[in-house]
């Protein structure tokens, strides 16, 4: 599990012009971001526009994803959804050479109870050949994974070895590190707040920003890691304003912004998003130039 201590980027997917999926650009960003010394790539969550790519797509970039990585890095492979026998059927067939565990967010629009989001995550577990993370993204999901929800998991299935935490909920975060198992992870799922989170315990963070500034992010987690906050903040601080641009259109749109803009991929993305507005893009373009000068 000292795999997913660090950095770990949520990938963008890049997509050409047409629609397609840029190979060309994954390998790009892939790279960029093993020359920027992250810790680990987690390949189609919900950075990666998942949810607008068929099974054969998908299929195909995490394949290509496992075989530019080369055991690199740690691969995840994000697999979730709302209908609990597809998630199972999803995981059984997936092809997992290449990969070390799997990130599958809680079932979104049911809004299931929370003994509905324990057995949907029940039944994970016991067809998953890797290691689960949990992923707890309740803006997106419309319904929250507890506490004790999370603890009861991580406590019943010794292959649920984490959960991916962007609640937001400090409340939430502090009843995690106090009840869980020792071996248990709690990773951020939030830019803005993975350094405070690290200091109440959490292992680090599964990033959006990461995508465009791999060494500028892993670097302030790492000395968060090592307790040195005194030189993490002003890091962290740097980056403020740039994660609220990422964020101010919606994502992946931002960070393909300025991907674009520093030559690793193009910023297209497939609707109902959009490319962000001139404005943004422009901003972003500034603070991108400021942060990497």
């Amino acid at each position: 599990m000292n795999k997913f201590y660090g950095t770990g980027v949520a990938l963008v997917t890049p997509f050409n012009a047409d629609g397609t999926v840029d190979y060309d650009g994954l390998r790009s960003l892939i790279n960029h971001l093993i020359d920027g010394q992250v810790e680990y790539l987690v390949s189609l969550g919900t950075t990666g526009e998942a949810s607008t790519l068929n099974k054969e797509e998908k299929k195909k970039i995490w394949a290509f994803t496992a075989e530019v990585n080369n055991g690199r890095l740690p691969l995840v492979a994000g697999i979730g959804g709302n209908d609990t026998a597809a998630v199972v059927n999803s995981i059984k067939t997936f092809e997992a050479n290449g990969y070390d565990a799997i990130l599958s967010a809680s079932p979104y629009y049911n809004k299931p109870t929370q003994e509905g989001i324990y057995q949907h995550y029940k039944a994970i577990s016991e067809n998953s050949t890797l290691p689960v993370l949990l992923y707890n993204v309740p803006g997106r999901t419309a319904s929250n994974v507890s506490p004790e929800t999370t603890c009861r998991l991580a406590a019943d299935f010794k292959n649920i070895i984490g959960t991916k935490e962007a609640s937001g909920n400090f409340d939430q975060f502090n009843q995690i590190m106090r009840d869980k198992p020792a071996d248990f992870l709690l990773i951020s799922g939030d830019d803005p707040v993975a350094m405070p989170m690290i200091a109440l315990g959490a292992a680090g963070v599964i990033s959006v920003i990461g995508n465009a500034l791999p060494k500028q992010l892993s670097d302030m987690i790492r000395l968060a890691l090592n307790g040195d906050y005194k030189a993490a903040q002003p890091k962290h601080f740097s980056l403020i304003e740039f994660t609220r641009m990422m964020f101010a259109e919606g994502n992946p749109a931002g960070v393909k912004a300025a991907l674009k803009h520093l030559g690793v991929c193009d910023d297209h993305v497939r609707l109902p998003l959009v490319q962000v507005s001139e404005s943004l893009r422009k901003a972003i373009i500034t603070e991108t130039d400021k942060i990497t000068a």
